[in-house]
């Protein structure tokens, strides 16, 4: 399965017509766009009942991807946070079947440690069954043995664009998963993708899923409202390579 989106599901007025004109903002995306990225969570908790009510509105096959808080990743450093994470599980459990992957993105200085990275990582997939992305910026997390660790926790890690540093466009860790995340270039979070970038894009994301793959391709240049387009163009792209 192949699943494009942006982060959170706005609908600009420069995009509305590809959208139903009927319905709440996430039932009228859904109509179009098969997955969602909740960056929400990232700043603040929502009750289980909200997710259980966003979950009611989409279709079966809709999926959202959760960033996990930044109270864990960032406050936290993902040092001690047991109690943080049982907590956003329990609430992101009102997805249901409906929840994809949840994201880990980590802040640009936080090193890979040994003892505080690993021992999350593990503890994080002792907690969770489903997909599992991680966002890593810091050159410490591109390296072999990280990437081994990944692959055995089964951690897709996320192809950023623009790459914080060599390497980081493309996936990598567990190849189960291809998750692309794409933050607008060369302004990030303002800039759209050019037609070429998005073609290229949409030939690498047919190919993962050609592979057998699940591929995900969320845009999250949603500054100036660039990603639903972008969003749009590259699903029928990819459709038309199928």
């Amino acid at each position: 399965m192949v699943r494009i989106g942006t982060a959170a599901w706005s609908i600009p007025k420069e995009h509305a017509a590809a959208f139903p004109v009927a319905g709440s903002h996430l039932e009228r995306y859904s109509a179009v766009l098969n997955a969602v990225e909740i960056n929400s969570s990232f700043y603040r908790p929502h009750r289980r009942t909200t997710y259980e009510r966003w979950a009611a509105s989409v279709p079966e096959d809709f999926r959202f991807a959760v960033k996990v808080p930044k109270a864990i990743t960032h406050e936290r450093r993902l040092k001690d946070a047991n109690d943080l994470l049982d907590h956003f599980l329990s609430e992101v459990g009102g997805l249901g079947p409906k929840l994809g992957p949840l994201l880990v993105q980590l802040p640009p200085s936080l090193r890979f440690e040994d003892g505080v990275a690993d021992t999350f990582l593990s503890g994080l997939r002792d907690h969770v069954e489903g997909s599992l992305v991680c966002e890593p910026r810091h050159a410490s997390w591109f390296m072999s043995d990280v990437e081994g660790l990944l692959d055995e926790l089964r951690i897709a890690r996320v192809a950023a664009d623009p790459a914080p540093v060599s390497g980081a466009d493309k996936p990598g860790g567990w190849r189960g998963m291809s998750y692309y995340r794409l933050h607008g270039s060369p302004r990030i979070y303002y800039s759209a993708y050019s037609p070429e970038y998005l073609a290229t894009i949409a030939e690498r994301i047919a190919s993962d899923a050609a592979a057998g793959v699940e591929t995900w391709c969320i845009f999250d240049n949603t500054a100036a409202f660039a990603a639903t387009g972008d969003a749009i163009t590259t699903r029928s792209l990819v459709l038309n390579r199928r």
